[in-house]
């Protein structure tokens, strides 16, 4: 074992230990099986910090490191097995509350939860997370070297104090303010960017769920990840690598519209008006496709091996420190990088994962009576599902008409750079635009719930400004479309309510046509659980994952709600 691995093994655990409440969280956490203490939480910063110290001292260091490690969860069983305290020190459980606590259980092993899938990771993926990749996937992912316009990173729109999710309702990608928060402008494009935390588990994503893993699996790669034209189908070893280099493919997100006046391959000519000279033009689409996807991505390729820090890194990443040949990034190489660190960013130990291994004061009594209340009469598990492909993520991540309203901005320069369907262009077709079929109008992902209370805004659209608005929607779809009112859900000014005629016309999914009745406590009871049963503290951390440079020099955006987030030996952000 080198120091670099031996130092991994102490710091990781160190720094894990310190992570969750602590050292007596730490040991609650011990039934994740062979994975304790948990996976790596900070192995890139920690790595910087060990790296200061001088050689002769690491192994010392790293020796009482490991003994106290060692330490701790010899010890840790026993602080598990103490009894557990309650609201600051409060008696030990009513039978009433037993009660509760054996109902909720029985609920969750008869829908199959067990709040141990973080622990599957590792072994679905057939190896430990590698922490040359997953930095190097980071500094990617906040680098706008990615996006021939020069102006906007994965970040962008992903945006870490939001979940890495976004930061407005409704996306904006290229020609932005270089900010990334509530006070970010631009012209918006179609939807609001999904949290990319916890996506290594998803089997189909996207809103209108267009990238699929054909066996509903998507660790599983022998007969590759289905897309739409012109990637089709696409082989790496997980869905989410498959999918990590296409934000750089779309012209509203990354690439922008410099040069396409002079090759517009099947865009639309009314989008001419974009092609603003910012950035590196377009190459010409490919002649046989018509679409700019594979010249452009080669056109990055060819950035990422024109810096010598990025081939340094990837030949570390990929080469065991041997380096590439000149041209030897590769697009399946970032594609592995760029998901590997999303693959780090999983968030899956909330309270209701900690009940199911048995902490039964991981969650408060109102959440458990929401939880009951989800599984049963709200009967919220029929789309949000949690066995099988749903992998516990609250989600079947199938296409239903659920009749979220309609919001859309006006087409034109500096407003939006999409154009909207329908003959006022003010609507989104949802997944038909991407099979053609008029039966599948209106319909989208359902979303998964995790971590969504850090959330911007909910639903494809962003038409709801909280939890309690998204989930009174489902539970009278007709009353909500009536008395919908978008000041109220906080959509500013620029989004335009749409008709919603047609989408009731069209039919909303049958689990949704009777209206579903819940007391006032019954339903603050389903928001608590949504919103803190499901929530995963670590999430809180994600700011920490800004770097205080990326290897292509240009400038990081400004990330609002992360500014005071410092570390060690970091540079002023």
């Amino acid at each position: 074992m080198n120091d670099y691995q031996l130092y991994l093994l102490a710091r990781q655990r160190i720094d894990q230990l310190q992570r969750i409440d602590h050292l007596h969280a730490e040991a609650m956490a011990l039934d994740h099986g062979p994975r304790v203490p948990r996976r790596l939480a900070d192995s890139r910063r920690a790595l910087a910090d060990w790296m200061r110290i001088p050689r002769l001292l690491r192994w010392p260091i790293a020796a009482a490191a490991v003994f106290t490690v060692f330490a701790v969860v010899g010890w840790a069983p026993a602080w598990a097995q103490a009894p557990a305290r309650h609201d600051g020190g409060a008696k030990h459980h009513s039978d009433h509350d037993q009660q509760l606590d054996r109902e909720l259980q029985h609920v969750l092993r008869k829908a199959g939860f067990t709040g141990r899938i973080d622990a599957s990771l590792e072994s679905r993926l057939g190896r430990e997370l590698d922490p040359r990749k997953i930095e190097l996937g980071r500094l990617l992912f906040f680098d706008k070297i990615l996006g021939l316009h020069s102006d906007n990173s994965c970040a962008g729109c992903h945006g870490p104090a939001n979940g890495f999710g976004d930061s407005q309702p409704i996306a904006i990608g290229v020609d932005n303010n270089n900010i990334v928060g509530p006070n970010r402008a631009g012209p918006r494009n179609q939807r609001r960017s999904p949290s990319v935390s916890n996506t290594i588990f998803y089997p189909a994503l996207m809103w209108t769920a267009r990238f699929t893993a054909p066996r509903d699996d998507p660790f599983d790669s022998t007969r590759g990840f289905l897309f739409p034209p012109p990637e089709n189908t696409v082989f790496e070893p997980t869905l989410l690598a498959s999918q990590a280099s296409l934000a750089s493919t779309e012209l509203v997100e990354m690439a922008g519209f410099t040069g396409i006046r002079a090759n517009p391959g099947s865009v639309n000519p009314r989008v001419f008006i974009f092609d603003d000279g910012g950035g590196q033009a377009l190459p010409a689409p490919d002649p046989a496709s018509g679409f700019h996807n594979f010249p452009i991505q080669d056109a990055v390729q060819a950035r990422l091996n024109a810096i010598p820090a990025y081939q340094a890194l990837f030949s570390a990443a990929f080469n065991g420190g041997v380096p590439l040949p000149p041209g030897g990034i590769t697009i399946s190489m970032r594609r592995q990088a760029i998901a590997e660190f999303q693959s780090f960013l999983t968030a899956v130990d909330a309270p209701i994962d900690r009940f199911a291994r048995g902490h039964t004061h991981a969650m408060t009594t109102r959440e458990k009576h929401g939880a009951l209340l989800f599984f049963g009469k709200a009967n919220c598990v029929a789309c949000h599902a949690v066995a099988g492909q749903a992998n516990e993520m609250f989600s079947d991540f199938k296409n239903h008409r659920i009749g979220g309203p309609q919001l859309a901005p006006v087409f034109g320069i500096g407003t939006s750079d999409v154009i909207y369907d329908g003959p006022g262009e003010n609507e989104d077709f949802g997944f038909e635009q991407t099979t053609g079929n008029q039966a599948d109008r209106y319909t989208f992902r359902t979303g998964p719930l995790r971590n969504l209370k850090v959330a911007r805004a909910f639903f494809h659209n962003g038409a709801f400004g909280t939890i309690a608005a998204a989930i009174a929607h489902h539970l009278d779809v007709r009353a909500s479309l009536r008395n919908y009112d978008p000041r109220a859900n906080g959509v500013p000014p620029d989004l335009r309510v749409s008709p919603f005629d047609g989408i009731v016309a069209a039919g909303i999914d049958p689990l949704l046509q009777r209206p579903i009745k819940l007391t006032k406590h019954e339903f603050e009871d389903l928001v608590a659980f949504v919103e803190d049963g499901l929530f995963d503290k670590r999430v809180l951390d994600f700011c920490d994952e800004v770097p205080p440079s990326v290897p292509s020099g240009r400038p990081l955006q400004t990330f609002e709600g992360c500014q005071k987030v410092r570390h060690p030996g970091d540079k002023q952000k």
